[in-house]
């Protein structure tokens, strides 16, 4: 059973944040939580604190670990271990550090398979973890079933006698029960670790372990077959996750791609949106220009049916051959035909000046008296214009009615 404690210690712990954050990656804390609280359930004797760990370039860094006692049964007696596993920060893609925790009367055995002089365990499953199918139970577990088979620490002192039911004589020294004894590392084993944390732990006393290792449990791991399908598993989950890496580097890339595609056909569908609009006003203003010519046309049309059969050589004067078809045109004629006939006027004044044919101040009240004729005739002319393009724009309108019918 989890304790409530324990659970706030780590959920207070991972959710940190700032300088004093544990230098885990956000997407794994929940895992390391998870194979926290499992390790606690499964041993109780290990307890999840904070401490501070120094590595081999000087680096100090604030880590997780799991401190305590793992059961071991040797000879059919059930001994506790005192280890401490550091879960360093690529932890859980990478192995944590194990290290046998010898108190004061305890020393490692030399050599040993698994631990080094410094204390450091090496086992082929700390060898050959695999993220995220490895866990810090099973660990425990292999610990256990290697351990039983060659302890790693011994007493100094000699061990009170205990029945031994093997008759036989033991080549192996028998291992002390660690249950009563302190967690203290020898200053001389503290200095030869190599990435060990450089600080003595409060001294604290192991009990007994409650829960002997189950033989079964143990001895199932170690199964063949089973670490035959465990690999194979594995290995199939890098497969799959190395193929869904490739393929989402290839999608990523085709989206890549169909976006920059997109921007292109928007930048088209623009171009095209204003071809099409000014092709547009470009037709209206066509459509206009065809009623003003189907507007004259009409109108030539009905001055050739008007003037059709006559005869112009009895006419005393030429222009009496054009016909007005309205007040306005032959009002717009006159002062046109006036306008007209003053410019010429002053320019016939100016030449006769310059041969000296006109006096000057006789020059000058023509041309004043001729000006301001003539711009009483442009604003007239202006004016008839003006009402021109009215009677222009109804006719047109009337016509565009008639014809849209």
């Amino acid at each position: 059973m989890v304790q409530p404690a324990m659970t706030q210690f780590l959920n207070s712990v991972l959710s940190q944040r700032g300088p004093s954050a544990v230098p885990y990656s956000e997407d794994t804390k929940w895992l390391i939580r998870q194979h926290l609280v499992a390790l606690t359930t499964a041993f109780p004797s290990l307890e999840p604190k904070t401490a501070s760990f120094t590595h081999n370039d000087g680096r100090s860094v604030n880590l997780l670990q799991a401190d305590g006692t793992i059961p071991m049964t040797f000879q059919g007696v059930t001994y506790n271990i005192p280890v401490v596993i550091w879960l360093m920060e690529s932890y859980p893609r990478h192995p944590p550090c194990v290290y046998v925790n010898p108190t004061r009367d305890m020393i490692i055995k030399r050599p040993h398979p698994h631990v080094n002089p410094s204390g450091l365990v090496s086992v082929p499953y700390l060898q050959n973890w695999t993220y995220p199918s490895s866990n810090l139970v099973d660990l425990i577990l292999n610990l256990s079933l290697h351990f039983g088979r060659d302890p790693p620490l011994y007493s100094q002192r000699r061990p009170s006698p205990s029945p031994n039911p093997n008759p036989n004589p033991n080549p192996h020294p028998h291992p002390p029960n660690f249950g009563n004894s302190s967690s203290n590392l020898s200053s001389s084993s503290s200095s030869s670790l190599s990435g060990y944390p450089h600080h003595h732990p409060p001294s604290r006393t192991y009990p007994p372990s409650p829960y002997p290792a189950p033989a079964s449990r143990v001895q199932n791991t170690e199964d063949p077959s089973e670490v035959f399908k465990r690999n194979a598993i594995n290995k199939l989950v890098e497969m799959v996750h190395g193929d869904v890496s490739s393929l989402r580097k290839t999608r990523e890339g085709e989206m890549e791609g169909l976006f920059s595609l997109q921007g292109v056909l928007k930048q088209r569908e623009e171009s095209l949106n204003k071809g099409l609009k000014e092709m547009q006003e470009e037709m209206e203003a066509l459509e206009q220009q065809l009623q003003i010519v189907l507007m004259n046309t009409d109108v030539l049309e009905g001055w050739l049916r008007d003037n059709q059969g006559k005869k112009i050589g009895g006419l005393e004067n030429p222009e009496d051959a054009f016909e007005c078809v309205d007040v306005l045109s032959k009002q717009m004629l006159d002062c046109t035909a006036a306008d007209l006939a003053i410019e010429d006027t002053l320019y016939a004044l100016d030449k006769a000046l310059q041969v000296g044919a006109v006096p000057f101040d006789q020059y000058l009240r023509s041309v004043r008296s001729l000006s301001r004729e003539q711009f009483f005739h442009r604003a007239t002319a202006a004016k008839v214009r003006a009402a021109q393009l009215q009677a222009q724009v109804a006719n047109m309108a009337a016509r565009n009615q008639r014809y849209g019918s």
